[in-house]
């Protein structure tokens, strides 16, 4: 069940949508032209969520609420920072592309986008940055929270064309830190943004993207020169995120 509202008055203009799937629901709500707050509920059962929706829409309705076709393309999804990350409150093209949701909306494992503490940190700062400023820069962000908010130097992601060279370079110390930590969170930072831009807005801008899956590839080639091991989840990441496509339907800036 997917179904949105408006309330229209003198003095209110205001949207409400909900979308159940299985036993859970979320609600968005808020001005009109604005992103809204978003809420997720769970359920003992299927049964009972869709009967909790319905006592919700009809509730909606009978204060005046009338049913719209909602743009929900353009539109920022956030999440519910009571529940966590959440397939309910990401975009439909993230939805629709990156379908493993044990992967895209992990909490916990350090090798997903959102999983270690850097990518968590990353999409809640950008959705309270994006809060105060929707013309936020995707692009520039990374370089910005590493440099300025973080005091961390930023490894631009870049095609390494000699391997013992950049084998040597990860020996290096900096403050006590060896380089293969801090080009590591250079590149977490900036995975972790391109996929909280699509996860948010349902696009990315290919100089993003670019970037990404240089990270991506620098990440697998120090875990080659340090003996880690491949990486399938970092395959996965590379190959949906390489395969990602930007629809023409999204207008947001």
């Amino acid at each position: 069940m997917k179904r949105a509202f408006e309330f229209i008055d003198e003095k209110s203009h205001k949207f409400w949508w909900i979308e159940t799937s299985e036993n859970k629901f979320v609600v968005n709500y808020g001005k009109i032209d604005s992103i809204g707050k978003y809420e997720i509920k769970e359920w003992d059962s299927v049964e009972e969520c869709e009967k909790q929706a319905t006592k919700l829409i009809n509730s909606k309705i009978k204060k005046g609420y009338k049913e719209v076709n909602f743009d929900y393309n353009n539109h920022y999804y956030f999440d519910d920072m009571d529940y966590d990350i959440d397939f309910l409150t990401s975009h439909p093209n993230f939805r629709e592309h990156f379908t493993d949701e044990q992967l895209y909306c992990n909490c916990g494992d350090e090798e997903t986008p959102f999983g270690s503490d850097t990518g968590n940190d990353v999409l809640h700062i950008i959705e309270e940055k994006i809060r105060k400023n929707k013309n936020f820069s995707f692009v520039d962000f990374p370089k910005y929270l590493l440099e300025k908010e973080w005091g961390i130097e930023y490894f631009e992601p870049i095609l390494i064309t000699d391997e013992k060279v950049f084998a040597e370079e990860l020996k290096i110390k900096d403050k006590g830190l060896s380089r293969e930590a801090i080009i590591n969170e250079s590149d977490e930072v900036v995975i972790a943004t391109a996929f909280a831009q699509i996860k948010i807005t349902g696009k990315i801008d290919e100089e993003l993207k670019e970037k990404a899956l240089l990270s991506l590839k620098r990440v697998e080639l120090i875990a080659k020169i340090c003996g880690y091991g491949e990486s399938e989840i970092n395959k996965q990441l590379y190959n949906d995120l390489e395969s990602f496509t930007n629809k023409e339907n999204i207008k947001l800036n």
